[in-house]
C-alpha cells in the first residue's frame, strides 16, 4: 500500500486496547483503572487488520475509514493513473513533504501547498523568490521544513528541464511501466515493499539531475499515488483484479 505506518500502527494500537477494560479499583469506587484481560490471543502475522476506529462507513479501505478527507482521498485519487505534468508535479512536492510525517497531515495542509506553490505552476515555482520561500517558512499552512521548503523550487526547475528533454515529465515517468499501470495482488498491508526495483531506479535518476526529497521510499509512495502502481490490496474495496 501507500505505506501508511500510521494507519498500521494504530490499528495494532486498537488491537491493544481491545485487550484492556476498565473496572473499578477496589475501595476505591470513585475512580476507575485500566486492566488487562486474560488470554489475549495475538492476531496472526499474515492478518489483514483495518483502521477500525470511528469508521465513516462499512467499506473496507487500505488505509483511511476514520476520516471523510483520507478516505475520499483513498477512494478517488491513490492508484488512479495521473498522467498531467501539474498533477505529477504537486504529487511529487507533496510526497517529499510527507517524508517522517502522515500522509493525513499533508492532505489537511493541501490547500495550504497549492496557495503557497501557485497552485502547483511549475514554472512560477521554479521562478520563486528568496524572499518568497523565506516567507512560506512562517506559513502556518505548510509544513515549514527549512530544506523542503526550498526544495520545491529546485525540483521545479529540474521538473522543466525534464519536459524540455521527453515532452512531458508523464512521458518520462510513465515509459518506465510501457505506461500500463502495475497492479499489486497484495492480501494485506503486511505485505507490500517500502521499496521496489522500480522506485530505486526511477529515485537514482532523479537524484542524478539534482532533485531532493526523492529518495526510494519516498518514489514508491509517490508511484502508488499517481497510479503508475496500483497497490489496492484483496481486502480493499477498491480492489480490481
Amino acid at each position: 500500500m501507500h505505506r501508511r505506518h500510521t494507519d498500521v500502527a494504530f490499528s495494532l494500537i486498537l488491537f491493544v486496547s481491545q485487550a484492556l477494560t476498565i473496572v473499578p479499583v477496589a475501595g476505591r469506587s470513585d475512580h476507575r483503572a485500566l486492566r488487562p484481560l486474560p488470554h489475549v490471543t495475538p492476531p496472526p502475522e499474515n492478518a489483514i487488520v483495518y483502521r477500525m476506529a470511528d469508521p465513516i462507513d462499512d467499506k473496507p479501505r487500505c488505509f483511511g475509514s476514520h476520516s471523510e478527507l483520507y478516505a475520499h482521498y483513498h477512494d478517488t485519487e491513490w492508484g488512479v493513473p495521473v498522467r498531467d505534468d501539474q498533477m505529477l508535479f504537486e504529487m511529487l512536492i507533496l510526497e517529499g513533504a510527507h517524508a517522517g510525517l502522515s500522509w493525513e497531515t499533508i492532505l489537511r495542509k493541501r490547500d495550504g501547498y497549492r496557495e503557497v506553490y501557485h497552485n502547483f505552476d511549475v514554472q512560477r515555482v521554479a521562478d520563486m523568490t528568496d524572499f518568497e520561500l523565506h516567507k512560506a517558512l512562517s506559513n502556518p499552512g505548510i509544513v515549514r521544513h527549512r530544506q523542503k521548503v526550498p526544495a520545491a523550487r529546485k525540483n521545479a526547475r529540474i521538473f522543466l528541464d525534464m519536459q524540455k528533454e521527453f515532452g512531458s515529465f508523464s512521458n518520462w515517468l510513465w515509459a518506465h511501466v510501457d505506461d500500463a499501470p502495475i497492479k499489486g495482488n497484495w492480501s494485506g498491508p503486511a505485505e507490500m515493499p517500502a521499496t521496489t526495483p522500480l522506485s530505486d531506479v526511477i529515485s537514482k535518476d532523479l537524484k542524478k539531475r539534482g532533485m531532493s526529497f526523492v529518495g526510494p521510499t519516498i518514489i514508491y509512495a509517490y508511484l502508488q499515488a499517481v497510479g503508475v502502481v496500483n497497490d489496492h490490496h484483496q481486502g480493499c474495496w477498491c480492489y480490481r483484479p
